[in-house]
């Protein structure tokens, strides 16, 4: 079968190619994209290529083959697709963290080259082992979620990545308690879920802070309470932490979110806690960032989790329900959708802060 698919060039770009897919091999899947979400991950494995690979890490579609020992799915099923790739019985796997399985799930990143998928008949990875930035892929059967026809295919597309890691976040990894406070740093598309997961769990006061004010409406809209503006003189946030601890008698929030992956604010949600606060590092900095360990003073805990800690079995059912009894938002996340042809499009209006989630359709 050929494809088109968004494949990066190993030298910062990528263009729109014809690949070939092989059928599904034994525990294999052929999905049929429908529509995959834009993330500023797929910037980072563009930038970070050192030869072809296939974008795209958020996806949803249809079942179009399935390979021998597949017996979750069926042909004409429409699917979710999520890089929580696990085994289910290793040392990590037994223990529910899934996201790190030490037998399928560790080598996350675009190293892992399929024999199934090719470009000029070179073997050709996956970002995320999923490339879903192309009009169909072939993946793992433990990538493959059964997905309820009522929840549409760009909405779930953002559920595998920036929904899942927002969510899980707050209810899996902070445990955020009814009534708390909880600020989150950064608005976009992991932000913005962070927001409405700490408003299904019950936080009462829930302050959005970002340099963009054009991204508050939305934040309002999924939950935020409050809304606090980052002036141009504070890259490291500290007199915006002051502003928000002001609302809670100098105290801080109990919970702070970091979903902007910039190395300056890693630290950040630190100083926005209050003492025996928690705060969560969601968006993934890889870089080295010095660390203030006053910050840490009285008692207060940072943690870094990966992707929610999901689990896939028990985290996508839970988001389906939330979704269709109208407590989850998805079809209010995505600003803009494009064609495959327009993925630069979306690159720039992510960059710009003009998309806060945008999805291709195809």
């Amino acid at each position: 079968m050929r494809s088109s698919a968004a494949v990066a060039d190993g030298l910062g770009g990528f263009a729109v190619s014809v690949i070939d897919l092989d059928d599904p091999g034994p525990q294999e899947v052929l999905v049929e994209l429908k529509a995959a979400g834009v993330c500023h991950t797929d910037l980072d494995v563009m930038a970070g290529a050192a030869s072809p690979v296939v974008l795209g890490h958020e996806g949803a579609g249809v079942v179009r083959a399935i390979g021998a020992d597949v017996h979750h799915v069926e042909v004409g099923q429409p699917v979710l697709l999520t890089w929580a790739i696990a085994c289910g019985s290793c040392f990590a796997c037994v223990r529910g963290n899934q996201v790190l399985c030490e037998s399928l799930g560790l080598d996350r990143g675009y190293a892992h080259a399929g024999a199934t998928r090719s470009l000029g008949g070179h073997g050709l990875p996956r970002s995320f082992h999923l490339g879903t930035h192309s009009a169909a892929t072939v993946v793992r059967r433990e990538a493959v979620v059964p997905l309820p026809k009522s929840v549409p295919f760009a909405s779930a597309a953002l559920l595998g990545c920036a929904v899942m890691t927002g969510y899980g976040s707050v209810v899996n990894v902070a445990k955020v308690h009814p009534g708390a406070s909880v600020t989150v740093i950064g608005c976009g598309g992991v932000g913005l879920n962070v927001i409405q997961a700490a408003r299904i769990s019950g936080a009462t006061r829930i302050v959005a802070v970002d340099t963009n004010p054009g991204r508050f409406a939305l934040a309002n809209r999924l939950g935020a309470t409050d809304n606090v503006l980052v002036g141009p003189d504070d890259p490291f946030l500290r007199r915006t932490a002051t502003e928000v601890a002001a609302l809670f008698a100098g105290r801080g929030t109990d919970y702070a979110f970091e979903c902007t992956a910039r190395p300056m604010v890693g630290a950040a949600p630190l100083a926005f806690v209050r003492n025996g606060g928690t705060a969560v590092q969601v968006s993934g900095i890889e870089q080295e960032i010095p660390f203030d360990m006053a910050l840490f003073e009285w008692d207060k805990v940072y943690i870094n989790p990966l992707y929610g800690k999901c689990r896939p079995s028990v985290d996508f059912p839970a988001l389906f329900a939330l979704y269709e009894n109208g407590q989850l938002l998805l079809d209010e996340l995505i600003t803009h959708t494009y064609e495959l042809d327009d993925l630069s499009k979306a690159f720039e209006d992510m960059r710009s802060g003009r998309s806060a989630k945008g999805v291709v359709m195809l």
